[in-house]
């Protein structure tokens, strides 16, 4: 794919990394005002009651009194939304972020009772309640420096795999967010593999990491052969499959269990932080191979991260036979979103990722939560059963190793020894802590144009409606549920979540 068959998305996206490249000053980035520490207590969700939380910019998480239900007018227009609950659609597999060894600093700099304090916030019941979250396999953009398990060139035997490196952050990041949510599961993708088994021997098409030499490759290598691709000869495939096994095989000898991997982050993206770019067809050469080792230790894979508006990427390497018995699913996120109607509509047994919400520039403000609500949206509208926000924790500013500040969910200020919720954080726990694991999602219908809600009926029985009011000005929408209605009076730029009990 050339650079010419971007989404205005992905270039919106090459945009921001060149505007923001290595050495920006933080200085351009507009303060965020603190939210009142006080905002982050937990307000205990009472088991058989209604509930009503709203937040607005500056304000989250205020609880309402729910409206009592009425019946429903026997005119169809006098109503503004229909539930429609005897049809419901996907399960729900989970929400969660991801982990980074930039997080885990960021957090190491706060006291032990604030860090535990953030950690429960994130994965307590009383705070996001993240079930399922995503890791790394060697360096992300977000690591210390550029590494991975295996730094001897032609170790195709992998006598030196170890996973050393990441006892010091990830592994203990981990254990901390276990130590909260025992049953948390987890998923992995690399974002580049050694660097001697690609054609250019680097980790990353520029040099914006510590001691990582320049290799020449410019923007616009989507997808192709090239210096920053991968090498195809079987003795290469053959020992990375083998290094997905070993890394599964390490992290459960750590008591970390990796349920699901994805052979590559964003395969057709060569950037400068570690990354690798694939060919769908190598892709489909490497997958039955990543299958067998996977197999052997009862993981799934799933194919991605597609970043690309193009739904042919996939589907050519599912073309493969071979390629597509392996494939329980697929992650998408980014320009990915414009694929989202031909992939539900190509490939309607896979379940379908929301693999990484679109980070930002840092700033940590409501208007990007607002659009992280309408991404979010648009994924489970198309079918999506999980979604990941990207960063769970950053220091101040959310500056990577490369240069890119990015948002997160909790912002730390080491030098303060303090934390804030980030509105992001806000936005992703109106979802997160009441929808369950195994909840499912329900359609609407609507006559009068309002289309700004998800509703998802839990595994015991509870009904989860998110509803926006991205207007101006308060107004009450009016939906029916079965036998019932709610005429829900929603504030100016608001996000609301309410929980009706068992019926």
């Amino acid at each position: 794919m050339s650079s010419s068959d971007e989404t205005p998305l992905a270039l919106s996206r090459r945009a921001t990394l060149q505007l923001f490249g290595a050495g920006a000053a933080a200085s351009v980035l507009p303060a965020t005002p603190a939210l009142a520490q006080e905002s982050a207590a937990a307000i205990p969700a009472a088991r058989g009651t209604a509930i009503w939380r709203a937040s607005t910019a500056g304000q989250p998480w205020r609880s309402r009194a729910v409206p009592a239900l009425a019946a429903p007018d026997a005119n169809p227009f006098a109503h503004d939304v229909t539930l429609a609950l005897d049809r419901p659609r996907q399960t729900i597999a989970g929400f969660g972020g991801a982990f980074s060894e930039l997080g885990w600093d960021a957090l190491n700099a706060l006291p032990a009772s604030r860090r535990a304090e953030a950690l429960a916030l994130l994965f307590g019941d009383e705070g996001c309640a993240f079930t399922q979250c995503r890791t790394p396999v060697g360096a992300s953009d977000f690591a210390r420096h550029a590494y991975s398990y295996d730094e001897t060139p032609g170790d195709l035997a992998l006598r030196h795999f170890s996973i050393a490196n990441d006892r010091t952050s990830l592994i203990p990041y981990i254990k901390a967010a276990q130590a909260v949510r025992p049953d948390l599961r987890l998923w992995a993708s690399p974002w580049s593999p050694p660097a001697w088994m690609k054609k250019g021997g680097h980790y990353a098409e520029a040099p914006s990491w510590p001691g990582q030499p320049a290799n020449g490759l410019k923007p616009g290598h989507e997808g192709k052969e090239g210096v920053d691709s991968m090498k195809l000869d079987d003795a290469t495939l053959d020992a990375y499959a083998r290094y997905f096994r070993r890394y599964v095989e390490a992290y459960a000898a750590e008591g970390i269990r990796i349920g699901t991997v994805m052979p590559q982050n964003e395969f057709n993206s060569a950037q400068p932080y570690p990354s690798c770019c694939w060919t769908p067809q190598g892709l489909a050469r490497f997958l039955p191979l990543l299958g067998r080792e996977m197999d052997a230790v009862g993981v799934k894979v799933f194919l991605g991260t597609l970043e690309r508006g193009n739904a042919n990427l996939i589907s050519a390497v599912m073309g493969d036979p071979a390629a597509a018995r392996v494939v329980r699913g697929l992650g998408v996120q980014w320009a990915g979103k414009d694929a989202l109607p031909q992939l539900a509509e190509r490939f309607p047994g896979l379940e379908l990722w929301g693999s990484e919400q679109e980070c930002g520039i840092g700033t940590n403000d409501w208007r990007y939560a607002r659009y992280g609500w309408a991404t979010i949206k648009r994924y489970f509208e198309h079918g999506a059963t999980a979604w990941t926000y990207w960063n769970m924790a950053l220091a101040e500013g959310g500056w990577s190793t490369w240069g890119w500040p990015q948002n997160s969910l909790i912002v730390v200020d080491p030098k303060a020894g303090t934390f804030r919720p980030s509105e992001d954080y806000w936005l992703i726990r109106h979802l997160a802590q009441y929808v369950r694991p195994g909840a499912r999602m329900i359609p609407a219908e609507t006559f009068l144009g309002f289309t700004d809600q998800l509703a998802f009926r839990n595994p015991d029985g509870s009904l989860v409606l998110v509803a926006s009011n991205p207007l101006a000005q308060p107004q009450t929408v009016r939906f029916v549920l079965g036998e019932r209605m709610l005429a829900l009076p929603m504030e100016a730029d608001s996000l609301n979540t309410v929980v009706l009990p068992t019926d």
